[in-house]
């Protein structure tokens, strides 16, 4: 520890800490641009210069590092006359276009200006213009604004781990620019907007639609993914009008992904669901609350009465709350009715843990991990954030592996990787297995089958790097949760954690999949190509589920959709509900780590909308059950989370399950789920489905060779053939993908997730 005095107070700081971190520890505040807690220090805005005892010049408070004895002082004439200096110096070029900035009102140089800067400026030359840059849509530009303090660019390249913004040329000449020709497509590029102090970055889907004073601010939680970012939701005339990250350390830190940040546009969608409606006759008519959910509880309970509890079926989103899948599920249990899922890309029923599956360790602990091995996953598109975390635990040491079906970039150094064929993707982590076993001398569970696993080199890596060292993580990812044989997988990577000594980790994809766990909606059947009587859907869609979905729903003699949305719904649905987003109800998530965590509605309900739990709370009363009495979600949510949390997580097998290596033969495809089709909101976004991550959603890819082998070049269009459903793409090469593999991810503009004969046809 090193002594300092900071404007006469005395404190101590750990060796290697500059002046800026001594003066936060104690809340002093240093006007400054460029610096900022996460990135790397740059020094080049100097607006930070302070005076340090024997110096002969002032020095910049956050690349100074601290000495023993150390006296500073930041408000000096000498600090404050440098300080003003250099407020003068970044103001010569800068417009006076405050009136119409979109960072007026939470700008950080008008804020110092007005502390540091003069009521007039000595400039009289004309002042540079420069021409702004296109960065996508949802990036907006304004490149004369820009002070040069390089946070964008530092942050594209340390964060993002892909240095998409540069700033080439000197002096005023110097401008911050994307590389020629393209544009900013990082899956977490919209963090650049919050770093910028100044204008020249902002929201393009924001841009000139309200003040930031006029906007009421409020709390809640990320709907898309596992990881539950924590969010500042930014509210005006009853609507959402703008998202931003709630700094949380141990979840998001203070950054946040594009799929949270502007996927709200999807709340004011002219595609709402704003008022109960039945089908009466092949045509819609709008009925009040009592008449629709009268006809739900009539239906239901002559279905059960006819034909059995077991001919309906209720279907979820795993990004519903806890409260809205408790209450359905305590509803239809009330008519003894058990078929539940809410795990709707499940492509193996036999996957099933023994209790709550979920990430097996918190998300600090994972990345504090000495060698994590992946399994199945394209981290960066499934969790953004959480693909970020790890590149800085790379950078900290972190023994990063993979044993995936692609070669796609993690934006950091791999230790070790294993590039398979998704049919193959169990025989790799037998291989791995294999591998473990002889180098430990430890045994294989009986069920598990190595007989003619060959083990590559690449394979016993793996092993040396997972067996080796403490602190060991074992994760699988979503390729491997909604692969065919996802139960082995599962299996197979158990056993290699307890052979390792490693923790064994699910990355989970809805905001609430451990949640629905814990409820207990999963029921390890196929609930769609059973074919029930009826369905009951909770914020559910075909571009959710697997092949065949929209065949059962129109088959069905009845089928209730309790959903935001009534552009899909109309075609195979009887009864619409419109139940509230995320934003417009108060709930529960339960996080990949098994964190509950709360938050309240944002706004009023839209139209004659109602929060789902209150809907199935009526429900439960209309059929007459008992224990339908709540007032609020948190009474609900009491009778879920009645005690220890970790006592429902364990990612264990349920039961043991037969391994087995089996033979590849031809075609294979290699279906995930895209960036921008994980939910009924970010489908609907009109900003994200202009990015390019969203456009290549939509496209045929494989490796040169494979595409030769069917008369395809990259540009062209193919058609797609399986399961009976057909679709005509775009084609692109795509070099990380073994032969004889085709990439068509699953959702709407593609086929549904399925496994089956693959035919590929130039078009």
């Amino acid at each position: 520890m090193l002594e300092i005095e900071i404007d006469g107070k005395k404190l101590t700081v750990p060796t290697g800490s500059t002046v800026m971190d001594a003066a936060n520890s104690i809340g002093v505040h240093i006007p400054h641009f460029c610096y900022h807690k996460k990135l790397s220090i740059a020094a080049n805005c100097r607006m930070c210069l302070v005076q340090v005892e024997k110096a002969p010049k002032p020095l910049p408070a956050c690349a100074t590092p601290v000495t023993d004895g150390m006296k500073v002082y930041t408000h000096s004439d000498m600090a404050v006359k440098a300080q003003k200096g250099v407020m003068e110096f970044l103001l010569i070029n800068h417009p006076l276009d405050c009136p119409i900035c979109d960072q007026g009102g939470e700008c950080q140089l008008q804020d110092l200006a007005v502390g540091y800067g003069q009521s007039g400026s000595r400039y009289e030359e004309e002042k540079r213009v420069v021409a702004n840059k296109n960065l996508g849509p949802l990036i907006s530009t304004d490149m004369t604004r820009c002070i040069h303090c390089s946070r964008c660019v530092r942050f594209t390249e340390e964060i993002a781990g892909y240095q998409e913004l540069g700033m080439p040329g000197r002096g005023e000449h110097t401008e911050v620019m994307s590389f020629i020709g393209k544009t900013v497509n990082s899956e977490i590029s919209g963090n650049v907007i919050d770093l910028c102090p100044v204008g020249a970055l902002t929201s393009k889907p924001f841009r000139y639609s309200a003040r930031t004073w006029e906007l009421s601010r409020r709390k809640s939680v990320g709907a898309h993914d596992g990881l539950g970012a924590n969010l500042v939701v930014q509210v005006k005339n009853n609507q959402v009008m703008r998202v931003l990250p709630l700094e949380n350390e141990a979840i998001n830190e203070c950054w946040l992904s594009d799929r949270d940040r502007f996927s709200y546009e999807a709340l004011n969608s002219a595609a709402r669901l704003t008022q109960p409606m039945v089908k009466d006759g092949g045509q819609w008519k709008v009925v009040g609350w009592q008449e629709a959910l009268e006809l739900v509880a009539t239906k239901l309970k002559g279905i059960t009465a006819s034909h059995g509890a077991d001919s309906v079926a209720a279907i979820a989103s795993p990004n519903s709350t806890l409260e809205e899948l408790y209450l359905l599920r305590k509803s239809l249990a009330g008519l003894d009715i058990r078929n539940l899922e809410a795990r709707t890309r499940l492509g193996d029923v036999r996957f099933e843990t023994k209790a709550a599956g979920w990430l097996g360790q918190s998300i600090v602990d994972l990345a504090a991990s000495e060698s994590l091995l992946l399994i199945g996953s394209t981290l960066r598109k499934e969790q953004p954030l959480l693909a970020q975390r790890l590149r800085q635990s790379v950078k900290k040491g972190l023994k990063l592996a993979l044993i995936n079906p692609h070669d796609d970039e993690l934006l950091c150094a791999v230790a070790g990787k294993l590039v398979v064929r998704p049919d193959q993707l169990v025989e790799g982590v037998l291989a791995v297995l294999k591998a473990a076993a002889d180098i430990t001398g430890k045994a294989v569970p009986a069920d598990i089958d190595l007989a003619g696993v060959e083990v590559s080199t690449e394979a016993r890596a793996l092993a040396e790097l997972i067996v080796a060292g403490e602190k060991k993580s074992l994760v699988l990812g979503n390729i491997a949760l909604q692969h065919e044989r996802a139960a082995e997988l599962h299996a197979a990577a158990a056993a290699l954690a307890e052979i390792a000594g490693a923790t064994l980790g699910l990355l989970r994809d809805g905001a609430n999949s451990v949640g629905a766990d814990i409820v207990g909606f999963a029921t390890n059947k196929d609930l769609i190509t059973a074919n029930k009587k009826a369905y009951v859907l909770l914020h559910s869609e075909l571009a959710d589920l697997k092949q065949g979905a929209k065949a059962a729903f129109e088959g069905a003699e009845f089928v209730v959709a309790m959903t935001s949305f009534a552009d899909e719904a109309r075609d195979y649905a009887d009864v619409l509900l419109p139940v509230s987003p995320f934003s417009e109800t108060s709930g529960t998530f339960v996080n990949m780590e098994g964190k509950p965590q709360s938050f309240n509605g944002v706004v009023r309900p839209l139209g004659e909308t109602r929060p789902a739990w209150k809907v199935l709370r009526v429900l439960g009363n209309i059929l007459g059950l008992n224990g339908f009495d709540y007032d609020s979600s948190e009474a609900v949510r009491g009778d879920v989370l009645n005690g220890d949390i970790a006592k429902v997580l364990d990612n264990t097998p349920a039961k043991a399950v037969a391994v087995k290596a089996q033979a590849t033969a031809g075609l294979v495809r290699l279906a995930e789920v895209p960036l921008y089709e994980t939910d009924a909101l970010v489908r609907r976004a009109p900003s994200l489905q202009a990015t390019v991550d969203a456009e290549s959603a939509a496209q045929l890819r494989a490796n040169a060779a494979t595409l030769a082998s069917f008369g395809l070049v990259a540009g062209g269009n193919a058609c797609v053939q399986q399961g009976g459903a057909s679709v005509t793409l775009a084609v692109a090469e795509d070099a990380g993908l073994p032969d004889q593999v085709v990439r068509v991810p699953f959702g709407r503009a593609t086929l549904a997730l399925g496994s089956g004969a693959i035919e590929v046809i130039k078009a």
